[in-house]
């Protein structure tokens, strides 16, 4: 190396520093983050949205000049939902390409198992899933958008007191989202005075469920069903129920909040009740600054992708948001970013009013949800008839 410098011209050698220098300039001059969304697969609903969502906004913050003068580059890693591809590219994203921060994964599952890795790493990782675990009980570096699941099972149970509903069975798909949603209606029932008759899981990637609705439908005294998934296997619960020509009332999860669920369904998915942000009825809602901000995010992504917008793509918006806000605080110091996200509050984004703190980490309320009903094939708020 030493006999290389020493037979450049000074010409030469003044420019292979300028052009060293400009490359480092030009790196430093970008923040790289990692997206694991699951573009492809049974739980393409979410991840397909997210993407969407982070490409708009990044061209937006990029064409503004970037988050202090910094260019937003985003690495897309499709998960597909399996939890294995989101380890994988967990860690390429942390040890290759050392990402600034991650953003997804797209479900609960996936989350989960790559908590620990990028808590170990020290690596900021602003998930799109729900599960409560994810940041119950809290890491230094995980946070997440999606309001937390034990709040969406509070709001159908509220929901069933008004009704008189005290006797349900549960339905919910074997994977992350799906078990740990069973826990908290599980956990939760006595506090509301449910009793739950009967507990049933499905495989996720089923095509026909025919079977174990004739079985929780031979249960006496049932009121109420609960599904609770992300895949659309979801839409399938609800066509073999109204298949028999069973009305029971049917709640599933705010995994439900993507109007396609309910177009598979058809005419079954009339009457469901599920809990959801209130963006997939922004434009029903009082005029306020939030409805503004909903709808200028509805109106932006519907007239560019053609299609409905849904609460997952506005976790992913809300993720690139949060981080975009705490670097322009804090600049591009990993250290300095996750200190002010947990310092972040009454930032009103797609999910509703964020406010961390060092013992929350996902940072909404209850009031995060409405409970939302499917009328005529569109999403309504419910008011109880």
């Amino acid at each position: 190396m030493k006999t290389w410098f020493k037979k450049m011209s000074p010409y030469h050698l003044l420019l292979g520093v300028f052009l060293m220098c400009n490359a480092l300039s030009a790196q430093a001059s970008e923040i790289k983050i990692g997206v694991i969304l699951a573009e492809t697969g049974p739980a393409a609903l979410l991840g397909g949205p997210g993407i969407k969502s982070l490409q708009m906004l990044a061209e937006k913050l990029n064409a503004a000049g970037g988050i202090q003068g910094n260019k937003v580059v985003l690495i897309f890693k499709d998960s597909g939902g399996s939890p294995e591809k989101a380890i994988s590219f967990a860690k390429q994203l942390i040890e290759e390409e050392q990402v600034f921060a991650i953003i997804g994964p797209s479900t609960s599952g996936e989350t989960l198992k790559i908590k620990e890795l990028c808590e170990k790493a020290k690596t900021i990782l602003i998930s799109c899933a729900s599960a409560e675990l994810i940041v119950n009980p809290v890491a230094r570096y995980v946070f997440k958008t999606a309001p937390n699941d034990s709040l969406a099972a509070r709001q159908i149970y509220k929901t069933m007191q008004n009704k008189g509903i005290s006797k349900i069975a549960i339905l919910a798909g074997n994977d992350g989202f799906g078990n740990a949603g069973k826990a908290q209606l599980t956990k939760l029932a006595p506090e509301y005075n449910i009793e739950i008759l009967a507990t049933e899981v499905y495989d996720k990637d089923a095509k026909d469920l025919s079977a174990l609705v004739a079985k929780i439908k031979a249960i006496q005294g049932l009121q109420a069903v609960v599904n609770w998934s992300i895949v659309p296997a979801q839409s399938i619960i609800a066509k073999n129920i109204r298949q028999t020509g069973w009305d029971i009332p049917l709640y599933q999860s705010h995994g439900f909040a993507n109007i396609k669920y309910a177009r598979v369904a058809g005419a079954a998915a009339e009457g469901i009740i599920f809990p959801a942000s209130r963006l997939i009825i922004a434009e029903s809602l009082a005029a306020s600054p939030q409805k503004e901000f909903l709808m200028q995010y509805k109106k932006t992504y519907e007239s560019r992708f053609k299609e409905e917008i849904s609460t997952f793509g506005g976790h992913a918006y809300d993720a690139l948001m949060i981080l975009a806000k705490a670097i322009e605080k804090a600049g591009p110091d990993k250290e300095k970013v996750r200190d002010e996200i947990e310092k972040l509050t009454g930032y009103f984004g797609t999910a509703g009013e964020f406010n961390f703190s060092a013992t929350d980490h996902s940072g909404l309320g209850l009031d995060a949800f409405t409970m939302i009903t499917v009328k005529d094939g569109r999403f309504v708020e419910y008011t109880g008839q």
